[in-house]
């Protein structure tokens, strides 16, 4: 695809916030759009016609997808869709929207991906820099998508971006300055063939990077690293366990930068408002960021002392009669949801379940058995939930996030936590994982004081 879409026909497949944006973008920038959804009605038809995109609702057709110029496919979309697939065989080029609005930006992008994290790492390095005086927009995968960013940007610009998976894997020229891996666990092989599949994915990030730009690679994960030390970028590393000879890590009280034997304090541990050492792996990376940029340290703590954190993510809720509630509805994979369980000594009564996306909960029963006193399984998943778990700890089934709630509740007493920490997806019972968190914290406000 040129940058030049004058007159193409593209065809944008998924009309959500980033098949929208996408279609606005190329209408303005001169391309024939039409937006192809499966749903029969969009309640913003009125103004995608009056913008001069094209509606094609309802079951997809493969000779409408393989006599465009241009597919630009929203990250829901499983590529390996029949008319995508026609549209490939057709010789049609299959972009995503991060590519589309990529190649009309002006500034320099820092992107951001990893099984857990993204969202509090793309926000905090988007809030230091700015403290720092920069334009920083956070968008992507976080919520603004990248194609809203476009008319703003200018070279000064500097683009914080949380990219996903299906997101990186429709990406052909997508180049980051800045790119950073915080993680590589088990995740989406309800979309991805294999761990493989989506390792590749992920690696995708440094593909077009050259040595005169950076990896920011978590040190203290050895498939991360891997997959970095395959890219052109130099590598600036952040850990909480390892010390890197170039990077950042804490040290004494301090989160540091290290350069050779040298150690520079940033950011006090005192200041870091967030629970759970992953929390602060989140806090190292975008730390490691703002080193990168030119960000001071006095912008780094005040950015830090001002982050208290993403909703959905660890989220403190209540306090009812000694028992906390905590919603960490973004916990969407089996590795997240026991890193979120680790993040309390004990007393802990997770509720799990949802639509299951890949990996074992058998994985979950030494810190279930550390640190639980029961689980409470709820959605498609609740079956392997309790047959993996219910010989280390009491698994109760729910049929509700309500029911879910209480029967936790009557597990935590007297001085225990509720955490949501689902290790799934959310879409057999809820529209996605925010709908998921705000349910649970619904369900808590109505818990008998």
């Amino acid at each position: 695809m040129s940058v030049d879409v004058r007159g193409l026909n593209v065809l944008v497949v998924g009309a959500g916030r980033s098949g929208r944006a996408a279609a606005e973008l190329l209408t303005s920038r001169g391309a024939r759009v039409t937006l192809a959804d499966t749903r029969t009605y969009l309640e913003d038809a009125d103004h995608l016609h009056a913008i001069g995109v094209s509606l094609d609702l309802g079951p997809h057709r493969p000779d409408r997808f393989a006599a465009a110029d241009l597919l630009v496919v929203s990250p829901g979309v499983p590529l390996n869709q029949e008319p995508i697939q026609a549209a490939r065989r057709a010789g049609r080029p299959v972009v995503g929207e991060i590519e589309v609005a990529a190649r009309w930006l002006q500034g320099r992008i820092i992107a951001i991906t990893g099984t857990k994290g993204k969202s509090t790492t793309t926000t905090l390095a988007s809030r230091m820099l700015a403290e720092a005086g920069f334009d920083a927009p956070a968008g992507g995968n976080l919520g603004t998508p990248l194609s809203r960013q476009v008319a703003a940007s200018t070279t000064s610009s500097i683009h914080v971006v949380e990219v996903s998976s299906f997101q990186l894997e429709t990406t052909d020229r997508f180049h980051p300055w800045i790119a950073v891996l915080l993680n590589l666990s088990t995740d989406h092989l309800d979309r991805h063939a294999s761990f493989e599949a989506y390792g590749a994915a992920k690696a995708r990030i440094f593909a077009n990077q050259t040595a005169d730009d950076w990896a920011v690679v978590n040190a203290d994960d050895p498939m991360a690293l891997a997959l970095a030390r395959r890219g052109r970028a130099r590598r600036f590393d952040f850990a909480l366990e390892t010390r890197p000879d170039d990077g950042v890590t804490v040290q004494g009280d301090a989160i540091v930068r290290r350069d050779g034997g040298a150690a520079v304090p940033l950011v006090p541990l005192a200041s870091v408002k967030l629970p759970g050492r992953h929390l602060l792996a989140d806090v190292l990376a975008a730390t490691a960021v703002g080193c990168l940029v030119g960000v001071p340290p006095a912008a780094m703590r005040r950015a830090v002392e001002a982050f208290n954190g993403l909703e959905h993510a660890l989220e403190r809720v209540a306090e009812i009669n000694g028992v906390r509630f905590v919603n960490d509805s973004k916990a969407t994979n089996i590795e997240a949801a026991r890193l979120a369980i680790e993040s309390f000594e004990g007393g802990v009564v997770p509720i799990m379940g949802g639509r299951f996306k890949g990996g074992r909960f058998e994985d979950l029963r030494a810190v279930v058995r550390a640190r639980a006193r029961a689980v409470v399984a709820v959605g498609e998943a609740a079956p392997q939930i309790e047959e993996a778990l219910a010989s280390v700890v009491p698994v109760d089934r729910a049929a509700s996030m309500e029911a879910a709630v209480r029967l936790a509740y009557a597990r935590a007493r007297p001085d225990g936590v509720v955490l949501l920490a689902p290790a799934c997806a959310s879409f057999d019972m809820f529209v996605d994982y925010a709908e998921r968190g705000r349910a649970f914290k619904d369900a808590v406000r109505r818990v008998p004081r």
